[in-house]
């Protein structure tokens, strides 16, 4: 049997460049020879729900939509990936729902942390990489993508203001799972210290 794989999350703000950063990563494991899997979430057919329009969904109904997707995205990709020994490498995981709706949209963390012991058990990612950069420029950076998967960046100011305060909590709160990445630096230099984070971790290269 294969050794169980590494399962890296990257998380943040709208417009952190976390999308970018995956797929560097991911270009660079490959160059070490090591099987690395893509994903993101929300995952799946939810994805557009949450995603697209303007809905004004209750924080719990919100929460839950992002837990199913969740469950099947596990069931799906992540579990079976990290058991066949390759690295998962996921653009928002379970952090982003605490941050937005238990935080941001204030649901609380306890509702949050209770349907995570539900859905995921005990499966954690081994490194969570949280890209930090100011509000007011990751949410320029989103106004000039293209695309209809705008609902968050549409939330005001405020609401992104409290999600930022919250990855630095969670990040605070867990600094063993949890790295904070400045990422308001050239996308080349926020790489280089992603890698220096994983290769000083799990001692690739």
């Amino acid at each position: 049997m294969p050794r169980r794989g590494i399962f890296v999350t990257f998380e943040g703000g709208e417009g952190a460049g976390k999308s970018t950063q995956l797929g560097l990563l991911a270009a660079r494991l490959r160059l070490h020879g090591i099987g690395v899997v893509e994903t993101r979430e929300p995952n799946g057919p939810i994805r557009n729900l949450l995603v697209q329009g303007d809905r004004a969904w209750t924080p719990m109904a919100e929460t839950l939509l992002h837990f199913a997707a969740r469950a099947e995205h596990l069931a799906d990709t992540i579990v079976p990936s990290l058991d066949e020994g390759a690295w998962v490498l996921c653009d928002r995981f379970a952090d982003s729902t605490m941050a937005y709706q238990g935080y941001a949209q204030q649901l609380g963390r306890p509702a949050v942390e209770k349907l995570y012991r539900l859905v995921a058990g005990r499966l954690k990612p081994d490194l969570t990489l949280v890209l930090d950069m100011p509000v007011a420029l990751g949410l320029d950076r989103t106004a000039r993508r293209q695309g209809n998967e705008t609902r968050y960046e549409q939330m005001g100011r405020k609401f992104h203001d409290a999600v930022h305060e919250a990855f630095l909590d969670i990040a605070a709160r867990e600094p063993e799972r949890c790295v904070l990445i400045d990422a308001n630096r050239p996308v080349e230099t926020v790489h280089e210290a992603i890698w220096a984070s994983v290769e000083n971790r799990f001692k690739v290269g």
